[in-house]
């Protein structure tokens, strides 16, 4: 399990960037590059990491579930996730 502070610190990030995207968006466009210095840097994009949902664990991470490879494959033992079976043959 991740720390919450580390798992607090990306959902941080994240609503920083949704503020700032408007604002990055039109400096970038205008080319105005002192402007864009003035903006946090938690602001860019690039500073997001993606977590599992469940554990927070960075690494190992499946885009298509949100889920680290691990929990996946519980929850796919488990039959949690539909459309998911365990292949035997």
């Amino acid at each position: 399990m991740a720390k919450e502070s580390m798992k607090a610190r990306e959902v941080k990030r994240a609503k920083m960037v949704a503020q700032y995207a408007e604002k990055r968006a039109k400096y970038l466009a205008e080319g105005n590059y002192e402007a864009l210095q003035s903006i946090p840097k938690n602001a860019s994009p690039v500073r997001l990491h993606n977590r599992c949902n469940i554990t927070g664990r960075p690494k190992g991470y499946m885009r298509q579930f949100g889920l680290s490879r691990i929990q996946f494959r519980e929850m796919a033992s488990q039959g949690l996730i539909p459309g998911i079976k365990k292949a035997s043959w």
